[in-house]
């Protein structure tokens, strides 16, 4: 039993690198404006189904659908910000969460009307094929999903980080009046910030898509893996997001092995309530200040 351990974390990375880019997708949105998008998981469908609509319905090769796909949802995400999100942002964050979440629910209507219980995949722009080191199979999945995350991280890494951009998603994320009063263009920042979550979630979107069937649902199940990578991780830690992806995957390929195939289901919320419970800010996440 104990030398399947070595395979199932090698496929639990793998898993986790898909929870992880979701995960991104949704910290983007949060650290820039604070809001959790709990319709995310419905944006990551819809790209999966752009992808595939440009590849198998158009016939574009996989890269340059992929490139259409991210600029689809980026439009997507920052028209949903400017019309629904923005008009009730000064409300309690309840309608929000609800504006967020009908909005998924009329994407996943739509690709339903579509393409009803049709079961589609995406098909891979790279032969399936696998290497075999020692006792762990490695599979062209494997590698591919995880160094586009990797990617995707270290761009992300440079602009929060290194570029002129991260100073002001981190002023925005500290005050938004006081970004506003040193001259920066609030509701322009929100926008672009919204159309980058919605890409990165079309990205992960894409990736799920080549190992996955497409189903319309698919957006519910992936916005509960990426708010709990999202929550073990640290709300608002770009690090924390992969992290918490990783840890995610890898407990749900051991948990579903040694102890029951039922955990592959609901790992993720058992740990969303751990964590939730024992450490509200997550591994990487700032405990919150409390004024009385």
């Amino acid at each position: 039993m104990l030398m399947m351990m070595p395979q199932l974390v090698v496929s639990g990375v793998s898993t986790g690198m898909l929870y992880a880019v979701v995960a991104l997708s949704m910290t983007v949105v949060y650290k820039a404006t604070t809001v959790v998008n709990f319709g995310h998981g419905d944006l990551v469908m819809a790209g999966a189904y752009a992808a595939f609509v440009f590849t198998a319905g158009i016939g574009l090769p996989f890269v340059p659908a992929l490139v259409l796909a991210l600029g689809a949802l980026f439009l997507f995400g920052q028209l949903m910000q400017r019309a629904l999100i923005e008009p009730i942002l000064a409300g309690p964050h309840l309608s929000l969460a609800m504006m967020a979440l009908a909005v998924g629910n009329v994407l996943r209507g739509a690709a339903r009307v579509e393409w009803g219980n049709e079961t589609l995949m995406l098909a891979r722009p790279y032969p399936q094929t696998s290497f075999l080191l020692g006792p762990i199979v490695l599979t062209m999945d494997d590698i591919v999903i995880s160094a586009v995350v990797l990617l995707l991280l270290l761009a992300l890494f440079v602009v929060f980080h290194l570029s002129p951009l991260g100073k002001v998603v981190q002023a925005v994320f500290q005050t938004q009046r006081g970004a506003a009063l040193v001259g920066i263009n609030v509701r322009a920042f929100h926008g672009t910030m919204w159309g980058t979550g919605a890409a990165l979630g079309a990205a992960g979107g894409a990736l799920l898509a080549l190992n996955t069937a497409l189903t319309p649902d698919m957006g519910a199940w992936t916005l509960v893996r990426g708010f709990a990578a999202m929550t073990l991780g640290g709300f608002g830690s770009l690090y924390g997001a992969v992290v918490g992806g990783l840890l995610l995957g890898i407990m749900e390929k051991l948990l579903g092995f040694y102890v029951s195939t039922a955990f592959i289901d609901i790992t993720a919320y058992v740990v969303t309530i751990v964590v939730l419970l024992v450490r509200p800010q997550g591994l990487f996440g700032r405990a919150a200040g409390r004024s009385v």
